[in-house]
């Protein structure tokens, strides 16, 4: 994906839109959908930095809004209860076919300096459970239907190479969460769980497992960060203000992805793998909601 200055691609547009009273000037609230990527209270404090910087950059209140799983994110934008998003690769998928929605947005992290990650198959290194071949008739931990890193992605690399999840395990759950999936493992609850890349290494980071007590049995190609979307029907001249707001925010702690060097934009066009990895498992999106 081509990485452009947020900031650099608005500064034009939104002069233009200061000349006049803009249309949006009677919205005081800039309502957020936050995804369930780790616990709720967690990515609450978590985004607090970048949600006052936002009402600073907007001159507005930006009201955050967690819901239970991706679902009730992609609904309550459909219902316009939600302004702007943060939404899974996989979730933004999935809100594309029903809500009108776009990328325009993607957090890119400090430590990898990328806005990709990858999905993990962990298990833990006592288990002597070391390879995708000594899984059979393990159980295994996904993370929600609709998460990429947590359900699509694994599930597909494995039906690929020939592990089809269903058959191939004694038993699929869902967590719920990635933190979730990651104290599965730790706790000996299931014997291997599919988690996001930069979940897994700042559980590490905050002491909630140790990498050496952990193997990595499994990697999934680049996966596109999770976006920012907001809803295509709000003003022009709000929507130049939001990517503008974004593209100022340097050295903020977002949410699950740490600090961030910033925002780079994306568009819906990124998010095509996402929707081709669904097609090997014959998902057809648009019935998946």
């Amino acid at each position: 994906m081509k990485r452009r200055s947020l900031l650099a691609l608005c500064l034009g547009s939104l002069a233009g839109s200061l000349l006049g009273q803009p249309a949006f000037a009677q919205q005081q609230t800039l309502t957020i959908g936050l995804i369930p990527s780790e616990d709720a209270q967690a990515m609450l404090e978590n985004s607090k930095e970048v949600i006052a910087k936002l009402e600073q950059q907007l001159g507005m209140k930006v009201k955050p809004f967690i819901s239970t799983d991706y679902n009730g994110i992609i609904e309550a934008l459909r219902a316009k209860k939600l302004d702007i998003a943060y939404l899974g690769p996989f979730s933004y998928a999935l809100a594309t076919t029903v809500a009108n929605v776009e990328a325009f947005a993607v957090p890119e992290t400090k430590k990898s300096g990328k806005t990709s990650y990858n999905s993990l198959l962990i298990t833990r290194k006592d288990s002597g459970l070391a390879t995708l071949a000594q899984l059979k008739g393990k159980t295994l931990a996904f993370v929600d239907p609709s998460s990429a890193s947590g359900h699509l992605f694994p599930n597909a690399g494995l039906t690929k190479a020939g592990y089809e999840p269903a058959k191939y395990f004694s038993r699929v759950v869902f967590s719920g969460s990635h933190d979730a999936s990651i104290l599965a493992v730790a706790n000996k609850k299931v014997d291997a769980a599919a988690v996001a890349s930069p979940i897994l290494a700042l559980a590490v980071s905050k002491g909630v497992v140790k990498q050496d007590d952990l193997n990595i049995v499994w990697t999934s190609p680049d996966i596109p960060e999770s976006p920012m979307v907001w809803r295509k029907d709000l003003p022009p001249e709000l929507r130049t203000r939001i990517a503008a707001a974004f593209g100022s925010l340097k050295g903020v702690t977002w949410g699950d992805r740490g600090e961030l060097n910033g925002f780079v934009a994306t568009n819906d066009a990124a998010y095509n793998v996402v929707r081709d990895t669904a097609k090997i498992l014959n998902l057809d999106l648009k019935a998946m909601k």
